[in-house]
């Protein structure tokens, strides 16, 4: 049984570093490496992302500048970011990409809190699947004999208290994320 919820508890933190992670790219009015770095570059003729192309670093609240290796890939970077769903327009001196991360207005604040949202009820989706998956494993265990009545609903009440655990600190980041969200 221990190895259940060894198992739910790391297919659940690995659920929430996904919610974690989708959460980085969202820009939230502050500049982060993160908004770029998952952006897809044709790079002769291979898709590369941006973060194995460039170092990207965010030297003021407000700006991102993105230095390439390749100084040829400049225009490729500067493209890609153009189709990206970031809606920011690159400014390209030759060697560096500077992107000004322009204040965010009140509609669009609420439409991301409704996207952190949306994000965080998907985590809390898989959390509860993984629930079930362990609640299915014990119940087999119990169907064969291999634990007593007792010890499932034990075993079931153990991994219900993983899964609060869990859905809590989804809420705390999803709570935190919207008060960056709004912060003017």
């Amino acid at each position: 049984m221990k190895e259940i919820y060894k198992d739910a508890e790391s297919r659940m933190k690995k659920a929430i570093s996904i919610f974690k992670s989708e959460l980085a790219t969202l820009r939230a009015g502050r500049a982060t490496p993160a908004l770029v770095e998952k952006i897809n570059i044709d790079y002769y003729g291979v898709s590369t992302p941006l973060n194995q192309l460039a170092n990207i670093s965010a030297p003021e609240p407000r700006l991102l500048v993105i230095q390439p290796w390749d100084p040829k890939a400049i225009g490729d970077i500067e493209k890609a970011i153009l189709k990206s769903d970031l809606g920011i327009t690159p400014n390209n001196d030759g060697k560096v990409i500077r992107l000004v991360i322009p204040q965010l207005t009140e509609e669009r604040r609420h439409e991301l809190v409704k996207i952190v949202r949306k994000k965080a009820e998907e985590c809390k989706v898989a959390i509860r699947g993984i629930r079930r998956d362990s609640n299915e494993t014990l119940k087999s265990l119990e169907k064969d004999g291999e634990i007593s009545e007792d010890d499932y609903h034990r075993a079931q009440e153990e991994v219900q208290k993983i899964t609060d655990n869990h859905i809590k600190e989804v809420d705390n980041i999803l709570e935190a994320k919207e008060k960056e969200i709004m912060e003017v």
